[in-house]
């Protein structure tokens, strides 16, 4: 049975109920349920969608033909028995976006009617637990389909079409589950469940895994005219970037890990006495005496507020990581258990990880433990003048919640629930709101669709110091911006190992050094080799130090390169403080794929190892070892000049690349 209430179209059939309803201009939000009424929860998506025309509503008399909505330039047809398809408005043949996949004798006239029995949605309810399995099953309409976004995935694939996604947080993945299609549609699954997601070449399907979020089915769907056009829309219902900060533009000094004030402070002066500008010195984990107290070890942080005030006089911002974890030993620890702080476990030790210590998480999901340990970090951070947070998630696994009564559950290895790191953001974004900062950047390894409002910062994780890792970086940071997380980084030279003595590793610093001033934010970071003796007996100078990771640690050939980057990054500080106010403004992408700003070049759809940094440049990373020539696609529709040769659109060319020049095209 098909009614019209209050401008949303709902179907009922047996014991489902499914609602269709305009959500933001030319798009479409879509849930369905086996149980009495629909979660309450907007999850990715603002609590209010933004200004919607009025949509048309035909409800066929009687019910024997399909039922339609429209809202711009999206139409949802329902049939009477219940198989959904949204294709573009006044298409004729139907321009189909979205298909369901249903393989049943429901309808035997349907021409896919099946003795299959695979219903589109299904819902598989665990009764001992009350949660349930829900599936979305959606036809492949297209194999020739090129699909983007989804977050960060640890794999080089430029076009997603034919991958299997695991849509869960682990260190160097963020599942982000937004769908940017090259027929001109954008899709997001709106459930923060564990899951995956097939993008196959004969079936589409979004699962949610044992969650009660799960009772139902609930996605939004947009219509454009361009890429742009479809990611704004997105933006507008997601949420965009505060604005960035102006230390966020420039050039961010990161080792793991900095073990004392005094070496702070050494590192710091002599960048000052190089005359080489940094804008972020960023202190990393431990430097606290145990996980959960949030503050500097005294015994080699005597004077934390003295560090800042230098620093800053220095030019320089202190970023600080603060972990979500809580040693048993930590003071406050029986203060979080009796207030209900703290993650729980269904069965056994509540123990979720044992690295330095028998830690658990606090529960970010519950506003008062959000309010509890921000006002720790305030205390002891921020009154100190720090004002930049590295929340660093520490690989927890979780693999349910219970968002309603703010409780986890941990005991799998299916890796954090998805709506841990965007809270576990608000937390810290809502505490230095009310301190009066409009301009919040909180640096999180994982992030979900909505993280970006919360001052999301992502950076790609504990990732290897290989050229492989370094290709993957590439491909992780386009789709993050696709995905509507335009703030993202990653960490230069990787994290896991690299000698700066050894020359094979230069060359490949040098390389993801050069590609590094042209991400959205400009970060060194790294564990190098080999280790640095242990300096103390207590706290965290039982967590081991790598090598030095500044500029001048790599020879000074390495060094005469970082340098004009450097000089060359803070050039271009004027011309990213405009795309970062696009970000904010309209959820723009700092790193944009070729078909952002060329869809209607083809090839631009194939081309992943070209990217626009803006509208203005194009770069062209160097991805391999000993390579010194790349073969370049210039984008028709402009003209192109670097290094004093011009190039015409539509062309290709092979260019030079010099170990200490990677190919930067100007657009004219």
């Amino acid at each position: 049975m098909f009614t019209n209430q209050d401008n949303k179209l709902i179907y009922t059939y047996d014991n489902e109920t499914l609602q269709i309803e305009p959500w933001g201009p030319n798009a479409l939000r879509i849930r369905s349920t086996p149980l009495s009424a629909f979660s309450p929860e907007p999850w990715a998506l603002l609590p209010t969608p933004p200004s919607t025309p009025e949509p048309t509503i035909t409800i066929p008399s009687p019910n024997t033909t399909p039922a339609t909505l429209t809202n711009g330039l999206i139409t949802a047809s329902l049939t009477p028995l219940g198989k959904l398809t949204i294709s573009r408005t006044g298409s004729n043949p139907a321009h189909l976006y979205l298909e369901e996949y249903t393989r049943t004798r429901i309808d035997v006239l349907d021409p896919k009617c099946s003795a299959l029995n695979i219903p589109a949605r299904s819902y598989t309810t665990h009764n001992s637990s009350g949660r349930s399995h829900v599936t979305l099953r959606l036809e492949s309409l297209d194999p020739a389909e090129k699909l983007f976004g989804m977050g960060q995935y640890q794999q080089p694939l430029f076009n997603l079409k034919g991958a299997d996604l695991e849509l869960a947080q682990r260190n160097s993945q963020a599942s982000v589950p937004f769908l940017l299609s090259s027929r001109g549609y954008g899709f997001l699954w709106n459930n923060p469940s564990v899951g995956r997601a097939v993008l196959g070449t004969n079936v589409t399907s979004f699962e949610a895994y044992d969650s009660p979020a799960a009772g139902g089915l609930d996605y939004w769907v947009i219509a454009g005219d361009t890429p742009a056009a479809i990611v704004e829309g997105y933006a507008g219902v997601t949420g965009t970037v505060p604005r960035m900060p102006e230390f966020g533009l420039g050039f961010w000094q990161c080792k793991l890990r900095y073990q004392t004030q005094e070496e702070v402070l050494g590192v710091a002066r002599e960048y000052v006495r190089r005359g080489l500008k940094v804008d972020v010195m960023v202190v990393d984990y431990f430097h606290w005496a145990l996980q959960g107290e949030w503050a500097f070890d005294e015994t080699y942080w005597p004077d934390p507020r003295g560090m800042v005030e230098e620093l800053r006089g220095m030019g320089m911002e202190v970023m600080v990581s603060v972990w979500p974890t809580v040693d048993k030993r930590a003071e406050g620890y029986g203060e979080m258990v009796e207030g209900g702080l703290l993650v729980r476990v269904e069965k056994g030790v509540r123990v979720v990880m044992d690295f330095q210590g028998q830690t658990v998480h606090f529960d970010a999901t519950n506003p008062r433990a959000r309010e509890y340990v921000w006002g720790k970090a305030k205390r002891n951070y921020y009154d100190l003048g720090i004002r930049v947070f590295w929340l660093d998630e520490a690989e927890p696994e979780y693999d349910a919640y219970d968002f309603e009564n703010y409780r986890y559950y941990a005991g799998s290895n299916l890796s954090i629930g998805n709506i841990y790191p965007r809270e576990y953001s608000r937390g810290f974004y809502e505490g230095l709101k009310a301190q009066g900062h409009d301009d919040v950047v909180n640096l999180v390894r994982c992030a979900w669709a909505g993280s970006q409002r919360y001052g999301a910062l992502v950076w790609s994780g504990d990732v290897a110091s290989s050229w492989s890792s370094f290709r993957n970086q590439l491909a992780a940071g386009l789709h993050m911006g696709i995905a509507g997380l335009p703030w993202w980084t990653t960490d230069i030279g990787g994290f896991h190992g690299g000698n700066p003595d050894d020359p094979a590793f230069r060359e490949l610093f040098v390389r993801w050094f050069q590609w590094g001033a042209f991400c959205p934010v400009f970060r060194l970071h790294g564990d190098r080799e080999p280790k640095q003796p242990q300096h103390g007996t207590t706290g965290g100078a039982t967590c081991l130090s790598g090598a030095p990771n500044e500029v001048w640690s790599y020879g000074e050939e390495v060094y005469e390169i970082c340098v004009e980057y450097m000089k060359l990054r803070e050039g271009l500080r004027d011309y990213l403080r405009g795309l970062m106010d696009q970000a904010h403004e309209k959820g723009t992408p700092v790193m944009r794929p070729l078909f952002y700003e060329f869809p209607e070049d083809k090839r631009c759809w194939e081309i992943g190892e070209q990217y626009m940094f803006g509208s203005d440049y194009m770069v062209c990373p160097v991805l391999r070892p000993g390579v010194t020539r790349l073969t370049v696609y210039f984008p028709a529709g402009a003209k192109w000049t670097w290094n004093d040769i011009s190039y015409v659109g539509g062309t290709t060319a092979e260019v030079d690349a010099p170990l200490e020049r990677m190919p930067v095209f100007s657009r004219y």
